[in-house]
Formats: structure tokens, sequence, C-alpha cells
């Protein structure tokens, strides 16, 4: 295993920094390596938001379910999907350009999560763990007054940086599902119920697999946050439409 491949199986997330600031030559690197990665057509559609106000990192910290750790971070990147850019170009050169649609926002939103995993992978190669943050997608509304954000550029992806506690490095990393059930060859095959209960055995570890679905089924997919998200994404949308 190449020394590349052995970080990528070993990167886990991070939610508690130990004092130390990032050095601004390691930052640097961070957000190159994120302009690095593959991007569509090379339009690179995104625009990253480097977050340093200690105030608006507090803010975050609320907005995005309460998660105090955000505060703490190091530092913090906001990886926008960004459709306003080419279309004020487009616009600019006389182009006629059509609005942007729901078409342009998802391979937006593509360019932007590559980018960022980009970055959190040249982070864990430093020494620097990161999280990435899903509720940035939530409370769209709150965010795009917070951020100054126009209307074609969608708060895709938050990932937060610093060096990690002891505790975090020693913490095992979640087990993956095994690879049969991720990867199909030449089409989709879907899963029967007792595949699904076998892939999901490594969560379950042993409880009664009913009573384990409906639990995280209710803290997770049908929570009041998720609920919120899909309503703000959903209102957000309408500006692509």
């Amino acid at each position: 295993m190449n020394t590349t491949i052995k970080e990528l199986t070993e990167r886990k997330s991070v939610r508690a920094y130990r004092d130390q600031p990032i050095a601004a030559e390691a930052k640097e690197a961070i957000i190159q390596a994120a302009m690095e990665a593959p991007t569509a057509g090379n339009q690179q559609l995104y625009t990253i938001l480097d977050i340093t106000d200690g105030k608006l990192k507090e803010i975050l910290a609320e907005t995005c379910d309460h998660q105090p750790f955000i505060a703490k971070a190091q530092m913090v990147l906001i990886f926008c999907a960004d459709c306003q850019k080419w279309y004020d170009a487009f616009l600019g050169g006389e182009c006629k350009p059509r609005r942007p649609e729901a078409g342009d926002l998802m391979l937006a939103v593509v360019d932007a999560a590559v980018a960022a995993q980009n970055a959190v992978t040249a982070a864990w190669s430093l020494g620097i763990g990161s999280c990435y943050i899903g509720d940035i997608m939530e409370r769209c509304e709150t965010h795009r007054e917070l951020l100054k954000l126009p209307p074609y550029v969608f708060p895709a992806v938050m990932a937060v940086f610093g060096y990690p506690l002891k505790q975090q490095m020693e913490r095992p990393k979640p087990e993956r599902c095994r690879q049969k059930y991720i990867v199909h060859e030449n089409g989709y095959s879907r899963l029967t119920q007792q595949e699904l209960k076998e892939m999901l055995e490594k969560e379950c570890r042993g409880k009664d697999f009913e009573n384990w679905i409906q639990a995280f089924c209710s803290r997770k997919y049908n929570s009041d946050f998720s609920r919120e998200m899909s309503r703000s994404v959903r209102e957000y949308l309408k500006e692509f439409a």
C-alpha cells in the first residue's frame, strides 16, 4: 500500500483540536491542493470561503446544529457551488446565457465536493485533522445572508480543520461497508432486505435489527434537522428552477 492510499484509508473525522495554529504555509498548501482537484470543463464551479472571523465562526457553530467545536477549529472553509461567476462572465461577454438551472447546480456541487475532499486529504497528510459539516446546507436562508451569497451560489460543503488531540488520533475509525454491497458491476443491483441487514451488521452490533434501524431512522433521516435541511434547500433551489 503506497502512502497516498494509506492516508486515504486511515483518514477519519476529527472533532477536537489542540490549541495550535495552522501555519500559513500549511493553509496555503491545503487550499492550493483543493484548487488542483478535477473540475468540469476546468471551470472550477466553486468559491472557497475562508472563515477567519472568530465571531462568524461562533455563529456558524450555532447555525450548523449547535456544534461548539466548529468555533474552536483553527481553520474553517466553506466550499460554495458557484454558478454565479460564469453566468456573470457570460452576461459581460454578451452571450445571452440562460439562467442557471438544477443541472448546473448539481455539476457545481460535485466540483465543490471534489475540491473539499482534496483539501481534507492534503490536510491529513500534514498531520491536520478535519471534519465535514453537512449542516451548512441547513438554514440556507440564514447562511445566504450571513455569508453574503448571491442568487446562484449554494453553500455545498463546510470543512473544519485543526491538529487532533491524542484521544482523537487513538479513536478507532468507523468501519465501512464491505465492498460487495457498494460496488455493482455494469448496472445497479437493488439489495434484498437480507443483504441490507448483512450490510448493516457492523452498525447494529448484535442488537435487534428492527429496533436499531427504527432508532437510526428517527435520529437521522426523520429528524427535525434533516427535515429543515430539506425544506431550506428546496427553497434555495427555487433560484435554479
